[in-house]
């Protein structure tokens, strides 16, 4: 470049709010102290400091400890998996495959029960039980998606936005699945993991005017939450969950993840002695449009869903094939998923359990069981 001064400089920045390494803007601004300028970019793109998404991680590590010092499979069962680990040790495979407590266990601990809900006021269940987990895969697995796609969230929203949605994407998620799975538990944090993933789509949607690549990186995302959600159409995951924490922050990712023009930006932190052309809306009208028609629907949404529960409504009399959604039959396995009901009789030290819905039969040698013992008895048996 020539030494001669120059009444105007272009600057290009990359925005450190966003992980793509390509998104520049032009910011024309008159010639102004480089010190100056860096500091009023960082008070408004400033990087926050991601400490929720790893304590959320913590509180559902801590939460699955107690849940098996409760369970306390030596005491309440006949056989244990890792038996050296004492009181922790995890249910038989044939009872949980997943190395975890058993389910009279985590329906203790505050696992989503629909009757419960239901008939005993027991609505809380709908939030306790997106902090339980299955087994250690189960848990694993929800983990590792949360702190990665969580941490980038909360680095750009900050605590509070990624909190809110993290929360009441979980809640949606329970909420459609106590609608249409009512004869069985439902525990995990797959419906709040979904609906960090649908956050993502939605920001990329109402901020599309500031990414570079959006085509690739609008298919890339897609990708990923299309085989996640193909996955939960096997048997035993619930992904009516999946469905609802997904649409849920989907259209939360509207309200609370919106972001300003760069118009608006750049004219706000400019200099003094800068006037634009034109001034410009903080916020482009589909964006705008976009969150109002995104609250009305979440508002109503999860308005109609909360009284259809309470009132008892079972949503498979009302969609014939939603049930697919959740598990589609195939010659290797049944979706047909029913409660262990069981016939005992004791005599003496002698335990005789009948389950009732495949016929099975078999002797135990136990003093004094207790019904707890009984129950998983029947569910080892029924399975």
């Amino acid at each position: 470049m020539s030494g001669e001064p120059h009444p105007l400089e272009i600057h290009l920045r990359v925005n450190p709010k966003r992980t793509s390494t390509n998104m520049v803007h032009p910011v024309a601004v008159e010639t102004v102290s480089p010190v100056q300028y860096q500091r009023e970019e960082v008070k408004h793109y400033r990087k926050w400091c991601p400490w929720l998404t790893p304590l959320i991680v913590v509180a559902n590590i801590v939460m699955f400890v107690i849940t098996m010092y409760v369970n306390n499979c030596p005491h309440n069962s006949v056989s244990c998996i890792a038996s050296f680990l004492g009181r922790f040790s995890f249910q038989p495979f044939k009872e949980n495959p997943l190395l975890g407590p058993s389910s009279l266990t985590l329906q203790k601990m505050g696992a989503l029960d629909v009757g419960r809900v239901v008939h005993r006021h027991q609505g809380w269940r709908l939030i306790t039980c997106m902090w339980l987990h299955a087994g250690v895969f189960h848990l694993l697995a929800n983990m590792l998606g949360i702190l990665v796609i969580g941490i980038r969230l909360e680095q750009e929203f900050g605590f509070v936005l990624i909190g809110l949605l993290f929360v009441i994407s979980g809640f949606g998620g329970s909420l459609l699945s106590a609608l249409f799975i009512q004869s069985n538990i439902s525990v995990g944090a797959s419906g709040a993991l979904f609906g960090l993933l649908g956050g993502m789509l939605s920001e990329l949607i109402t901020n599309w005017t500031i990414y570079d690549n959006k085509i690739a990186a609008l298919f890339t995302l897609v990708i990923i939450i299309v085989i996640n959600l193909a996955v939960g159409i096997l048997p035993h995951v619930d992904n009516f969950a999946h469905i609802g924490g997904f649409l849920t922050g989907f259209f939360l990712g509207f309200v609370f993840l919106i972001r300003p023009q760069f118009g608006w930006v750049n004219q706000r932190y400019a200099p003094l002695n800068y006037s634009p052309g034109r001034s410009k809306p903080k916020f482009k009208k589909y964006q705008c449009i976009l969150w109002v028609f995104s609250l009305i629907i979440l508002v109503v949404g999860l308005s109609v869903g909360l009284v259809a529960l309470l009132r008892g409504v079972d949503a498979n009399d009302h969609c014939s094939w939603c049930h697919y959604l959740s598990c589609v039959p195939t010659s290797k396995w049944s979706c047909h998923t029913e409660p262990a009901y069981c016939v005992s009789n004791e005599l003496g030290n002698q335990l005789n359990i009948t389950c009732s819905s495949n016929g099975k039969s078999s002797t135990y040698f136990m003093q004094d069981p207790s019904s707890s013992q009984i129950q998983q008895l029947c569910t080892q048996l029924c399975s």
